[in-house]
């Protein structure tokens, strides 16, 4: 399984158009590869370069098996978004205080489909899908404040 993007490569940096310098949308994402028989994705993404913890940025959980992708600024339909660090569900873009930092874009495909409430946090998120992650990917992209 692999998930890229038209916007950046893999440890390559990200535009400013998709952080809190540009218009803070969610870059484009394409799955690839996805295994059959699965019964959803989930996508986590997280700085673990931010100061004091790792930072968490998205979290769109029961995307369907049978979606090749995110479009950019969008929602997959029936997903659920779950509450991040900046205090909402939606897209919080790259904005580290200083330095290069890595954002990673985790793709997990699950077996299963667990019980998700908006109000979990990202550790009960990730005890929730481990055991049903059948195939995980990652992308990884950079960015820095000028």
């Amino acid at each position: 399984m692999r998930i890229t993007s038209p916007a950046f490569g893999h440890n390559e940096m990200i535009p400013a158009e998709y952080t809190c310098d540009g218009e803070d949308v969610n870059p484009t994402l394409m799955f690839e590869d996805v295994p059959e028989d699965i019964k959803s994705l989930a996508l986590i993404v997280d700085d673990p370069d931010a100061p004091g913890k790792t930072w968490t940025h998205w979290i769109v959980l029961n995307i369907s098996p049978d979606a090749d992708g995110i479009h950019e600024d969008s929602v997959p339909e029936e997903s659920i978004l779950v509450m991040n660090d900046f205090g909402s569900t939606h897209w919080g873009g790259p904005c580290p205080p200083r330095g290069i930092h890595r954002y990673r874009f985790k793709l997990y495909a699950l077996d299963g489909e667990p019980e998700f409430e908006e109000d979990m946090t990202i550790l009960e998120i990730e005890e929730a899908i481990k055991p049903h992650v059948v195939e995980e990917a990652m992308l990884i992209g950079l960015y820095t404040r000028e």
